[in-house]
């Protein structure tokens, strides 16, 4: 079992958990994930490592509440245990020094973000990263990326902090001053999808990071079968980052919807049990 030895909140529905995993933020490297269990009849719930901290043996994961799972994991408290948090899985980042990097993120996909950038700006990248979400209480991890980044320009759908507009606004506005060696976006399939297509129009080669349409995390599933370049790719194995300028974004976004009717079901019978409770 994993203990949790601090917990934030970053807005009603969003919460950073850092828990004790020796092995795991020993090894860890920007890119990897874990899967978290509770109960031994549990969900597998892949998350990504946010941050590790090799002088405490901890790392940093953030849970955003959509479902009955994630729900139960972010009402954790500091010393409760997860039963199972197995990892560090999924390919690493390949990082060097490019140039130029400019980095999107979308709501929580900062999260797996800021290990990437930060690996990318101590490989002697600049780094300019944009963060947008629908309103300000939804940026998160803003410090940190300022940590990392030569510039961070926040987007908010609202305009009620930093910009009004969308992530691909902040990025275009970058990229129209200066030369852009890299892209790499995180976050909502859409949001990535968008990105995708700015940065092919400007022939910047973009890395996406996929973690949201995966599942069980190990390959044994085929939940996050994605096809890029034409083949079939699992994201937990193949990935989590690939090429976005291959991926069948349309088809991700299928996919993602294919057991919306069972999550919202699920919900719904946790909820009335919660209620009577």
């Amino acid at each position: 079992m994993n203990r949790i030895v601090e917990k934030e909140y970053f807005s009603e529905s969003v919460v950073k958990l850092v828990l004790e995993a020796p092995e795991i933020a020993k090894s860890r490297k920007a890119g990897h994930f874990v899967i978290t269990r509770l109960g031994k009849k549990g969900e597998r719930i892949p998350l990504t490592i946010a941050e590790a901290d090799i002088e405490k043996w901890t790392i940093t994961i953030i849970i955003q509440k959509v479902g009955v799972s994630s729900i139960k994991l972010a009402n954790l408290e500091v010393g409760d245990n997860i039963t199972d948090v197995v990892g560090p899985l999924g390919n690493p980042t390949h990082i060097e020094k490019v140039g130029t990097v400019l980095a999107s993120g979308g709501g929580v996909g900062v999260a797996p973000l800021l290990p990437i950038v930060e690996a990318f700006k101590n490989a002697g990248n600049k780094i300019i990263t944009v963060l947008a979400a629908r309103k300000k209480e939804l940026i998160i991890l803003e410090e940190q990326m300022r940590n990392h980044s030569d510039e961070v320009i926040v987007m908010t759908d609202d305009g009620s902090y930093g910009k009004k507009g969308l992530v691909t606004h902040g990025m275009e506005e970058v990229i129209k001053r200066e030369k852009v060696d890299l892209a790499i976006t995180v976050g909502p399939a859409i949001m990535m999808k968008y990105v995708a297509l700015l940065t092919k129009e400007y022939n910047i080669p973009t890395l996406a990071s996929l973690n949201t349409i995966m599942v069980d995390g190990t390959g044994m599933c085929g939940a996050c079968r994605i096809t890029v370049g034409g083949k079939t790719k699992f994201v937990c194995v193949d990935g989590p980052e690939f090429d976005a300028h291959q991926v069948d974004f349309d088809e991700m976004l299928n996919r993602l919807n294919a057991y919306k009717h069972y999550e919202d079901k699920a919900y719904r019978t946790f909820l009335n049990k919660y209620r009577k409770a």
